[in-house]
């Protein structure tokens, strides 16, 4: 196995932002390397808790160990939208703070038979959690035209999503794409060379569109926001980390809701709705990365940070 490196995006501002309270229970809803949570656990008394949650299977390994002389750490192999019912399940009703970071991690990225990425030939996989079904080689070889078309349109926001899915068909059509190199070539021919030699990575969004497909990004996303928000203690923060506008688009309108009194529509004369806000926003702008941080990991370029706190 790939050694599982990851540098954890905006590290000082996710600490700082969560205002930790020693003796809080905080829950990192996808704890990867453990890099958050190990400086979320360096603020913790005995009396306070971790709870990590992960997909990955190879991150939960490198958890378990990285944390197993922590007694207020707890390693949970879970999708991180099932941790509002397994916290509950495990008799905890009220947290201090959470944060979702809801980035693919380098060790993903990096390691070839996973198959994330355009970069490195392995199998078309894709799969977060490996032991789910659903993989990328599926969604490429068996989804129909219409339904790829969707996917690209709508996860990838991909202009030239019709001449790519007509390659694909014509290539499946004679054997099954198997690897990441034979999408990236197909996708590459779908454009004119001057596109791919000037602009390079025409392939980010297509696989983009496909991973979150394969994983199911999006679906649930809003109602799992709004269920840690309702678990949250007064003053108890939440954290998120996006890395493109379709996930950070969900938790911006998810956070400005639940900061405004009144959803009504803005010519209603008399509040009907009956809304009424729970929690403020920390930053009203998302928080980036800095200049030193965007030198020596290239990957937060497009990380996007949200904050609020619980009334």
């Amino acid at each position: 196995m790939t050694e599982f490196k990851h540098i954890p995006v905006m590290l000082y501002e996710v600490i700082e932002g969560l205002d930790i309270k020693p003796d809080g229970i905080y829950v990192d809803c996808t704890i990867g390397g453990g890099g958050h949570s190990s400086k979320i656990i360096e603020k913790l008394s005995a009396k306070g808790h971790l709870y990590g949650f992960d997909r990955d299977a190879d991150a939960v390994k490198v958890c378990l160990e990285r944390f197993k002389n922590n007694k207020n750490v707890t390693i949970i192999h879970a999708n991180y939208k099932d941790s509002p019912k397994l916290l509950q399940e495990m008799g905890v009703n009220k947290i201090d703070g959470f944060l979702i970071d809801l980035g693919v991690s380098s060790y993903q990225i990096d390691t070839a038979e996973r198959g994330f990425s355009f970069l490195h030939e392995g199998r078309l996989d894709m799969r977060m959690d490996t032991e789910q079904d659903l993989d990328a080689f599926q969604v490429v070889n068996y989804y129909s035209k219409e339904r790829l078309l969707d996917i690209l349109y709508k996860y990838g926001e991909e202009s030239n999503a019709r001449k790519i899915v007509e390659n694909i068909i014509k290539y499946r059509k004679i054997k099954p794409i198997e690897t990441t190199t034979e999408l990236k070539n197909i996708i590459e021919e779908s454009f004119p060379k001057k596109v791919i030699y000037g602009k390079g990575g025409v392939s980010k969004k297509t696989f983009q569109a496909i991973r979150i497909e394969v994983n199911g990004e999006l679906s649930g996303l809003d109602s799992l926001l709004k269920e840690l928000l309702s678990m949250l203690s007064s003053g108890g923060r939440g954290a998120v980390i996006t890395f493109h506008s379709l996930e950070d688009r969900i938790v911006k309108n998810v956070f400005k809701e639940e900061a405004t009194d009144c959803l009504c529509p803005p010519k209603t004369p008399v509040c009907i709705c009956g809304h009424k806000k729970s929690v403020k926003l920390v930053s009203k702008k998302p928080i980036t990365a800095g200049a030193e941080e965007l030198k020596n990991n290239p990957r937060s370029s497009s990380a996007k940070l949200r904050i609020v706190e619980k009334l």
